[in-house]
C-alpha cells in the first residue's frame, strides 16, 4: 500500500502538540493553587515510520488499519513523584470532556513478567484539520521517574536483542524492577517530609 506518510502523521503530530500543552497545564494550575503537583512532567512523541511499519508486521496489521488498531502512534508521558499521584491523574483525565477515554490497562497493581509497570490510558482524541475534524487514537502512559527509568533502559535493551535478552540480561532487568518497585515505596513512605522540603525550597528561592 503506498501511503503519503506525511500527510497520515500530521493529525498525529497535531495532537501530541495540542495535549502536551493541555497536560502541562495541569501541573500549572497545581502550582498557581500552591498545591502538590501530581504531574512532575509531560512529554510527547509520534513514532517514526519505520517503527510503525515494523510493528505493524509483528503485530499483523494491515497499512490500510493502523488508525484503527494501533493506539500509540501517538503517545504521551505523565511523570508523578510518587505511586499513589497515579490513580488522581487518571481520575482527572476521566473527568475531561475535550477527548475520549477508550481503554484503560492498569501495569502499576497488575505488573507484567517483564517487571514492566505503568498505567495506560488510550484516548480518542478530536483534532481540527482544514478538511474537518478528525479522532485520533493517542496513548497516555502514567508512571514514576522510577517507572520510567527502568522502561527506558528495557526498551532501549529490547531494541538492541530483538525482544529476545539473554537470560542473565533478563535476571538483572526483572532485579532492577524489584529496585525500582522499593525505591518507590521508599518516597511514598517519605512523601510528607518531601513535599515539605519542596515547599520549604519554593520559599527560599521567592525570597532570593
Amino acid at each position: 500500500m503506498n501511503r503519503n506518510w506525511e500527510e497520515f502523521l500530521a493529525p498525529y503530530q497535531q495532537a501530541v502538540g495540542e495535549l502536551k500543552v493541555k497536560l502541562r497545564g495541569m501541573r500549572s494550575q497545581f502550582e498557581m493553587l500552591s498545591e502538590h503537583s501530581l504531574i512532575e512532567f509531560v512529554t510527547g512523541r509520534v513514532k517514526s515510520v519505520a517503527s510503525i511499519v515494523d510493528k505493524s508486521i509483528k503485530r499483523s496489521i494491515p497499512l490500510d488499519r493502523l488508525e484503527e488498531e494501533m493506539q500509540d502512534i501517538a503517545g504521551l508521558r505523565m511523570m508523578c513523584q510518587f505511586v499513589d499521584d497515579i490513580k488522581p491523574v487518571v481520575e482527572l483525565l476521566r473527568k475531561r470532556n475535550d477527548f475520549e477515554i477508550v481503554e484503560e490497562r492498569d501495569y502499576v497493581t497488575q505488573v507484567k513478567a517483564s517487571g514492566y509497570r505503568s498505567y495506560h490510558v488510550v484516548i480518542r482524541y478530536p483534532v481540527q484539520t482544514i478538511r474537518g475534524e478528525k479522532k485520533v487514537l493517542v496513548e497516555l502512559q502514567i508512571r514514576t521517574l522510577a517507572m520510567n527509568f527502568w522502561a527506558t533502559i528495557e526498551h532501549s535493551l529490547n531494541y538492541k536483542y530483538r525482544g529476545r535478552f539473554p537470560k542473565d540480561i533478563q535476571l538483572r532487568l526483572q532485579h532492577a524492577a524489584e529496585a525500582a518497585s522499593r525505591l518507590d515505596e521508599e518516597m511514598s513512605s517519605i512523601r510528607d517530609e518531601i513535599q515539605e522540603a519542596h515547599k520549604v525550597f519554593s520559599r527560599k528561592q521567592e525570597s532570593e
